[in-house]
């Protein structure tokens, strides 16, 4: 059946879709959350956002003034707001996932980053989440460590969809899509249908392009200059290539008679350290340079409209151009700049990052539950505001917690949101 794209025909992220390219909001938050009705094709949340709203949005302090009322524990407030944000944009979702028959439409959220050496807490808390939200286009993050796509092999054997996240080179890349490709044949071994098993995997080729350009810019020769602004296109090419060789083999064949849907490929363009013009340039560059079928592209709020104002296609960009990418890494090398060697530091900071990130979060929820204006409400009302009779996990009336979109939901749950 022919898939009705969603969003207003003849915009950029419209165009981009038609090219086999989806949008994602890099870090929704509940004041700017993702929307189907504007082309957004997916969402990935993001911890510093989470942290954010828990601090300071109205909605996610009600909420935990209710959990206090509860006395829930603060891991469980914080599995509580990942599980309602996460339902939430799933629902804001649903269009195009019905849409496009599954194959587009998801939301991704993150995991607790105290695990991301431990594989075996990794599965069992993505397996935890993913039933909290009650949603089939919902996928867990889970960081691209040793021990994490150990996890997600155990994630897809369970059934949980899975976004293999904090990749940084292209050899990393097809570790995790071999990865995934093991908990897919994992999956089926089990009797799972592969059909409902999603799998994207990211690769953060903005990052990583603006830590090869700080280096070309520091060696200060014109041969330097020339080669800046090439890594992000010359490893996304790198990447497709690999991923266009695993799908013409025979054991994703086999899974493809199976049921399997592709993995979905993420680029994300965003440096994360420049919102002015010239940064918002260099990622709509970054947009208009990584177009191939079967990827997506992840976009911070204020990019994300940057584009549906302004965006320019040329067509594939990426298919059948590994050659030039290996000369042009190559050149890089010779100038004694390591792309490999850039990913390894840029994954060790960002693991940091995530890690201050989630404590933040932790620390904030940690501290409204302890609040004094929380117990009060626990004893006369939450803002003097009348109760519920009966709320949900992540604080959402009952009927709303129920709505399965598409999920035959259980009659009783128990309070932390499970069966």
């Amino acid at each position: 059946m022919a898939e009705h794209v969603i969003g207003t025909a003849g915009s950029p992220l419209h165009a981009l879709a038609a090219e086999g390219v989806s949008p994602w909001l890099d870090g929704p938050s509940r004041d700017r959350p993702a929307r189907a009705a504007e082309g957004v094709r997916g969402a990935v949340s993001d911890p510093g956002a989470l942290a954010a709203d828990a601090a300071g949005h109205d909605g996610c302090r009600e909420q935990l003034r209710h959990l206090a009322q509860r006395a829930a524990a603060p891991d469980t407030a914080v599995l509580a707001l990942c599980a309602y944000d996460l339902r939430s944009a799933c629902d804001a979702l649903r269009p195009v996932f019905d849409a496009s028959h599954g194959l587009d439409g998801y939301a991704s959220m993150d995991l607790d980053a105290r695990l991301l050496h431990d594989s075996d807490a990794t599965a069992a808390a993505a397996a935890e989440l993913h039933r909290a939200a009650l949603r089939d286009n919902a996928l867990v993050k889970v960081p691209a460590t040793a021990a994490g796509l150990t996890a997600a092999r155990a994630c897809l054997e369970r059934g949980v969809g899975t976004h293999v996240t904090e990749v940084f080179s292209v050899r990393r890349h097809g570790d995790a899509l071999d990865a995934c490709l093991d908990g897919l044949e994992r999956a089926r071994a089990a009797g799972r249908d592969l059909t409902h098993v999603p799998v994207c995997v990211s690769l953060a080729v903005g990052p990583l392009e603006d830590a090869v350009d700080a280096r070309l810019a520091a060696l200060g020769t014109a041969e330097a200059d020339a080669l800046r602004g090439t890594a992000a296109q010359a490893a996304a090419r790198l990447a497709y290539r690999a991923y266009e060789e695993r799908l013409a083999g025979g054991r994703w064949r086999a899974l493809a008679r199976a049921g399997a849907r592709p993995p979905r490929l993420l680029w994300h363009v965003g440096g994360g350290h420049r919102a002015d013009a010239d940064g918002t340039a260099r990622v709509l560059r970054r947009v208009e340079s990584l177009v191939a079928w079967g990827t997506g592209v992840a976009l911070p709020a204020t990019v994300l409209d940057a584009v549906a104002r302004a965006g320019r296609l040329r067509g594939d960009t990426l298919s059948d151009r590994h050659g030039p990418a290996h000369a042009a890494l190559t050149r890089l090398e010779r100038l004694g700049v390591s792309v490999e060697a850039t990913a390894a530091t840029l994954t060790a900071h960002r693991l940091e990052r995530l890690t201050a990130e989630w404590t933040a979060l932790r620390t904030s929820v940690t501290e409204q539950l302890l609040a004094p204006d929380s117990s009060e409400s626990a004893r006369h009302g939450t803002a003097g505001a009348p109760q519920p009779a009966r709320r949900g996990t992540a604080g959402a009336p009952e009927p709303a917690r129920r709505e399965a979109a598409g999920a035959r939901t259980p009659a009783r749950r128990g309070r932390d949101g499970h069966p």
